[in-house]
């Protein structure tokens, strides 16, 4: 066996969702052959892709099949998340992706859906960030279980930038860290619109595959502030199914599509699906509605995310400072993880096929 043997054998295993050979994409890297012991390492687009299973069993079938059917063959794997960004010496210059959560209405559970998107992305190997830019309601500090916590300061380059908390693997910064919770935010839009600049352009992220920001509900002022400021990879739609969300939800889904925003909608996810009692855990409860979210995919030409169920332990997660991704609820878990592959996927996918992203101009008269 050769090197030039591997290769060509791999130059049979597609990247599920690049469509493209691994050698082509130039993914293959260390092969290694001692005898009939053949090893080397795929380069991933993201450390959250969900189908390395599907690779490596490619990649080993391959080997087997068209160079040597004895092969003993390892596959090891590496990642260098993909990026687009055509700014990178600006705005977060240490960030590869950024990734909006929003939903047309408040009470969908865009917070906790943002919070475990977030950990499942960590916990796929990727570095990632949460900001909370919801400034009159932040979750993330009871979310994670740092309330009364307050972020230190460093200074970079004779700049006063503030150091976001860890907690869980995840840089977090939110509104709720800075002030006391006790006092209500009450700013004026342009107040707002500050401070969402600040973090942006005055917070030490450092290097990033994936900054997660939670948006506010609705479509205002913090929405086209952060499409102007910051280099936005894509938008996550969050809904449920009830007919009163997917009212708001496209309406969410129309503003990123206005040509003036120029923010791609990386797709829709609904939550709180269906019911799933403990004791029962093969029955399914549609109590809002069934395939509301995947009904309205359709209709934009969305691709569709994902379910997330409504569980007790994903609400308690969230109220004690644990998101349902640490915990040991392997139901939930799995929704979360599946829904984060799919967005790394889906990012992925948007930095192969489509055209950098640019800042977005948004000229106030046309708003």
């Amino acid at each position: 066996m050769t090197q030039e043997d591997i290769l060509k054998a791999l130059s049979n295993v597609q990247e599920p969702d690049l469509g493209k050979d691994l050698v082509t994409l130039n993914m293959i890297r260390d092969i290694q052959i001692d005898g009939n012991a053949v090893s080397f390492v795929v380069v991933l687009t993201t450390p959250a892709c969900p189908m390395k299973e599907h690779i490596q069993n490619a990649c080993i079938n391959a080997v087997k099949i068209l160079v040597n059917k004895e092969a003993d063959v390892t596959v090891k794997f590496t990642s260098s998340t993909t990026t687009i960004r055509a700014d990178k010496n600006t705005v977060l210059p240490g960030v590869k992706n950024i990734i909006a959560v929003v939903s047309g209405k408040g009470g969908v559970g865009k917070s906790t859906v943002a919070a475990n998107l977030a950990i499942a992305l960590s916990q796929g190997g990727a570095d990632v960030g949460l900001l909370d830019a919801d400034i009159y309601g932040p979750s993330v500090p009871i979310m994670f279980g740092v309330r009364g916590e307050r972020p230190m300061m460093t200074d970079v380059d004779g700049k006063a930038m503030i150091i976001p908390l860890d907690r869980y693997g995840i840089k977090l910064l939110s509104i709720g860290l800075l002030v006391d919770e006790k006092n209500a935010v009450v700013w004026r839009g342009p107040m707002a619109s500050s401070a969402i600049r600040q973090f942006i352009t005055e917070v030490k992220w450092g290097e990033l595959d994936y900054l997660v920001i939670d948006m506010p509900p609705g479509t205002g002022d913090i929405h086209l502030t952060m499409m102007q400021t910051a280099p936005v990879t894509g938008v996550v739609v969050v809904t449920t199914p009830q007919d009163v969300a997917l009212a708001d939800a496209k309406k969410g889904i129309a503003m990123f599509s206005q040509a003036q925003m120029n923010v791609p909608i990386i797709g829709l996810v609904e939550n709180m699906s269906y019911f799933t009692p403990a004791e029962l855990p093969d029955s399914k409860y549609y109590i809002f509605g069934k395939d509301g979210g995947k009904r309205l995919a359709d209709e934009y030409d969305l691709p569709f995310l994902g379910q997330i169920p409504l569980v007790q332990s994903i609400r308690e997660g969230g109220d004690i400072g644990v998101p349902v991704m640490m915990s040991d609820d392997e139901v939930s878990k799995k929704a979360f993880a599946e829904f984060a592959g799919v967005v790394a996927r889906s990012v992925s996918m948007r930095n192969a096929h489509m055209k950098p992203e640019q800042i977005t101009e948004v000229v106030e008269e046309q708003v």
